[in-house]
């Protein structure tokens, strides 16, 4: 009897132990994750109330994502127009800026269209305010994203920028879709290949000058692999995609990993659902989880669209998908940014977080 007695102490004192630790576990989980990266508290969801693809939309990534229900910003507008004037989007803006949270440091945008405000993206009205310094008289400078190459999770506080990102479909399917294969990528560490393609389009190939600097330096931590052609096919571990031309041939062969990030350097890519060249919806159907692209013509300065080696950078560095691509261009303007911000595949694990 005095033996059973010993033993069911011993198991208690287990107990005890093992709830000790437990609850230590998520004390942290709860106050040093979310303390030291950007969070589902930290994301506005901005919905039109007059779209029900938007409102679908956003009631599904609410859910899927469990951002809070006061960060859900609903507003109301007349839909499929893919071009907002500047004095329409600055009444809807104040009713944004009334509505969020003090806590939120970024929007997502339940739409596709509009994709534009006037002569800025409708990503860059959103996170800088309509401001015609970050549009551009012809094949001119814009003004200067003050959030590029930076390492703060709290761009609202620090630079007054709240970055944003459109869940952009069609249809209720796609956006689903694409939204699963967000949440589906978080802390899979996906094995992979980093394409940097550089094509025979000179006037679009203007990133490729970087690219050999990209693959010596991030090599060691990530399969980069420079591919000297125009088409890309029959791959099935495509994590990262990144190319200079009008249209994408073969997307349709390709498979991406969760989680994967892909553009192309063009004029009017990021003219959604009405453009002469290839939208960058494609990617996103095709199974990328993010993309960007210009909605007015940006000519071929770099410094209008992603830096490739500082996306990669900072997404294998545990950074959300929307930290990664927002930091990665200089002058964002006119273009807007596309996919499902909260992906962080190579996200920080409870361990790495101590």
């Amino acid at each position: 009897m005095a033996a059973k007695m010993q033993i069911k102490k011993i198991i208690i004192s287990l107990i005890g132990f093992c709830l000790v630790i437990l609850s230590g576990w998520a004390w942290i989980s709860q106050s040093i994750i979310p303390s030291t990266q950007f969070t589902a508290e930290n994301l506005g969801i901005i919905v039109n109330e007059a779209d029900p693809l938007s409102v679908q939309i956003g009631d599904y990534y609410q859910r899927q994502r469990s951002v809070p229900e006061a960060n859900v910003i609903k507003i109301s507008f007349p839909p499929q127009q893919v071009e907002l004037t500047a004095e329409k989007f600055k009444a809807l803006k104040a009713i944004v800026d009334q509505k969020t949270p003090s806590r939120v440091e970024g929007y997502v945008l339940t739409w596709t269209v509009p994709y534009r405000v006037s002569c800025m993206s409708i990503t860059s009205a959103f996170a800088f305010g309509f401001n015609p310094s970050f549009c551009a008289d012809g094949c001119g400078e814009t003004a200067v994203n003050p959030y590029f190459n930076q390492k703060t999770i709290h761009p609202y506080r620090d630079f007054k920028v709240r970055p944003t990102m459109m869940l952009a479909a069609t249809t209720f399917a796609q956006a689903k879709q694409l939204i699963d294969r967000g949440v589906n990528s978080d802390n899979t560490f996906p094995k992979g290949t980093g394409y940097l393609m550089d094509t025979t389009d000179a006037d679009r190939n203007v990133r490729s000058q970087f690219y050999k600097s990209i693959q010596t330096l991030l090599n060691h931590r990530f399969s980069i692999d420079v591919v000297k052609g125009n088409t890309l096919e029959n791959k099935t571990d495509v994590m990262f995609y990144f190319t200079g031309l009008a249209n994408v041939d073969k997307l349709d062969t390709l498979q991406f990993r969760p989680g994967a990030i892909a553009d192309h350097l063009t004029s009017w890519g990021g003219q959604l659902i009405d453009s002469s060249q290839m939208s960058s919806l494609r990617w996103l159907e095709a199974g990328a989880t993010g993309s960007y692209g210009t909605v007015v013509e940006p000519c071929n300065y770099l410094q209008k669209f992603p830096y490739p080696g500082i996306v990669i950078e900072n997404y294998l560095n545990g950074n959300t998908l929307l930290e990664s691509y927002w930091r990665s261009v200089p002058w964002p303007g006119q273009g807007v940014f596309i996919g499902e911000p909260l992906a962080r595949p190579f996200g920080l694990t409870l361990w790495q977080g101590l």
